[in-house]
């Protein structure tokens, strides 16, 4: 079997998309499955296995910056790779983004298995709902990450849908040499913009010892005035973007993560992620984190915006060790269930149905 992944954000960009792309890839290949995977990068490619697509255009997109890349030069090295790969499965994640995934649907060299991750709501959704049925139409087997990326595409797009986890790989999380700490610590990583509630945890520090580390990765619009508002904070070490290496790195050694996101999130890898590093979790008690995350279970999730909240209870988390230990304990459980190997699994059989359906079809019409 060959199989081809296409992604539509840059590949050289942090994204949960990206991460699931890329993740994906690794673990077929270690089962021995010929895999590309082909997206926008902004420089070299982050693997050998990636076929680059061009750069990307930073596009305004439900609130959000997204690295995409629609322009006529993406659409034809798609094109170009699509016809050289003679792939037997195309796995397309976000179909209906513009640029490399909607081009792949337009040509369809191979049964298609479409991955929708976004939740919330989408203009273009809304917008382009009748051209948009007939691209949808070309994927053999749709796929959504979460019930909240159900409602969403079902609500303008309707169809039926299979619904499967993100993964994360938990063993090169666990391998993962945890970064020291002279200090308890705080772990942020996400875009610096309004949705992701740097600000709120910022804020909230102020209800936190002050023997305390504030680690934020990271960039974006905001990352200027938040760094001038919180400037005589010296807790808040701010890290810029950084490697998948050190992300790992943080995430293991941390004494907490915390995710305060406003809206917007679908599923919440990056809790899995956490969990999987054995470090406790504190989030907004948003839908799509409650697809990971149980408060008072394997997390403790507070209402989002509210810095109040969210400060009382990191300042009682970061006091009780014993309480960490147990929501540590069953984080670790949890991380297990979302494995990318078992995620993997889930899609294999999936392109093994695909490749047997066409079997079948080209039996029957040689018959004929």
């Amino acid at each position: 079997m060959r199989v081809g992944l296409v992604c539509p954000y840059s590949l050289s960009v942090p994204g949960g998309v990206q991460a699931q792309a890329l993740g994906m890839a690794r673990e077929l290949r270690r089962r021995g499955v010929e895999v590309r995977l082909l997206g926008p990068c902004d420089g070299p490619p982050p693997a050998g296995f990636v076929t680059p697509l061009g750069d990307s255009l930073p596009t305004d997109a439900n609130g959000s910056i997204a690295p995409l890349a629609p322009d006529p030069s993406a659409v034809l090295r798609t094109i170009r790779a699509l016809n050289d790969e003679s792939f037997d499965v195309l796995h397309v994640h976000e179909p209906l983004v513009p640029g490399p995934t909607l081009t792949a649907l337009v040509v369809k060299p191979a049964p298609i298995v479409g991955t929708f991750h976004a939740a919330g709501d989408s203009s273009s959704y809304r917008l382009l709902r009748r051209p948009l049925m007939r691209f949808l139409a070309r994927i053999d087997h749709k796929v959504v990450v979460s019930k909240d990326a159900l409602e969403l595409v079902q609500r303008y797009l309707g169809g039926e849908y299979e619904v499967l986890f993100n993964g994360v790989d938990t063993a090169e999380i666990r391998a993962a040499e945890p970064r020291p700490s002279p200090c308890p610590s705080i772990f942020f990583i996400g875009r610096h913009e309004e949705r992701k509630g740097l600000d709120v945890l910022l804020a909230a520090l102020r209800h936190v010892d002050a023997d305390v580390e504030c680690w934020v990765a990271g960039s974006g619009p905001d990352t200027a005035s938040l760094r001038e508002r919180h400037a005589d904070d010296r807790r808040v070490v701010w890290l810029g973007r950084v490697s998948e290496p050190e992300k790992l790195a943080r995430l293991r050694g941390a004494t907490i993560f915390c995710a305060p996101s406003l809206h917007g999130e679908s599923f919440g890898v990056v809790l899995a992620e956490a969990m999987a590093a054995g470090t406790a979790v504190v989030a907004s008690a948003l839908d799509g984190y409650r697809n990971v995350a149980t408060d008072g279970v394997d997390s403790v999730l507070v209402p989002p915006g509210d810095a109040d909240a969210l400060g009382s209870a990191l300042r009682a988390l970061l006091r009780d060790g014993d309480r960490r230990s147990r929501l540590v304990a069953a984080g670790h459980e949890r991380a297990d269930q979302l494995a990318m190997s078992t995620l993997v699994e889930h899609y294999l059989e999936i392109y093994g149905q695909l490749l047997d359906r066409q079997r079948i079809a080209g039996s029957r019409r040689g018959t004929t």
